[in-house]
């Protein structure tokens, strides 16, 4: 197996559009295209790692280079999900030396979990708005996108508007009963709990293939737990 972090990570820029300028914070801004393919570009940083063999493994290579967005999980992510499921698992089988890795996933269960972060439409800051817009992933379910302002940078040393970032958000209803909305008007009847709501720290690189944004490292991937929360 592969280990789960390797090498030195890369940091990736993250690139804001606002009020007709372009903002970037840890670097200075690029032109957003490279190319090759959703997949090609993954391999070429390894906070990637093991994401591409979980790509490998669910046979989700070409559903990948061929969905026009993905909101790509790091390595992180992915260990967030193991070590939850390992914590989850003791407890259930009241077994505190149960030991969960990488290779203990259910590849097949997984597929449809990894197409949750996968979209036809090709998802941009022009697209979407703050109050957000519902696409449907892959895996069937909506999600909802928002650009959100930030009050980061705005004390006038470095930007004089508020920059925006991207939001990916998986809404789900309550042991009370509430519904999740499935357009925009339902949203201001949210109740506490409904949103997992996750930062994008890069957004916007445009491969051959699609748009890619990538989660914030703090995301747990398929919000494993989160919903009990």
């Amino acid at each position: 197996m592969k280990k789960i972090f390797s090498g030195t990570i890369i940091l990736m820029t993250i690139a804001f559009f606002s009020c007709k300028k372009d903002y970037t914070i840890g670097g200075s801004i690029t032109d957003p295209h490279v190319n090759m393919t959703t997949y090609d570009y993954l391999k070429t940083n390894p906070l990637f790692d093991t994401l591409l063999l979980l790509i490998d493994r669910t046979g989700l290579k070409e559903e990948v280079n061929t969905s026009g967005t993905f909101f790509a999980v790091t390595d992180y992510s992915i260990s967030n999900y193991i070590a939850k499921k390992q914590d989850d698992l003791r407890t259930k089988m009241n077994d505190e030396n149960l030991v969960y890795t990488f290779d203990s996933i259910d590849y097949a269960v997984m597929k449809d979990s990894l197409r949750a972060y996968l979209f036809k439409d090709q998802i941009t800051r022009n697209n979407t708005t703050e109050i957000g817009r519902f696409f449907k992933a892959n895996d069937g379910e909506l999600r909802l996108v928002q650009l959100i302002p930030s009050n980061d940078y705005t004390d006038g040393t470095v930007f004089s508007t508020r920059p925006k970032y991207i939001y990916l958000t998986k809404l789900i209803a309550t042991e009370n009963g509430y519904p999740v909305p499935t357009d925009s008007t339902g949203l201001p009847g949210l109740k506490d709990g409904q949103k997992l709501q996750t930062l994008c720290q890069t957004t916007g690189i445009i491969t051959t293939t699609g748009v890619l944004h990538v989660l914030n490292n703090g995301h747990t991937f398929t919000y494993f737990q989160d919903l009990f929360n």
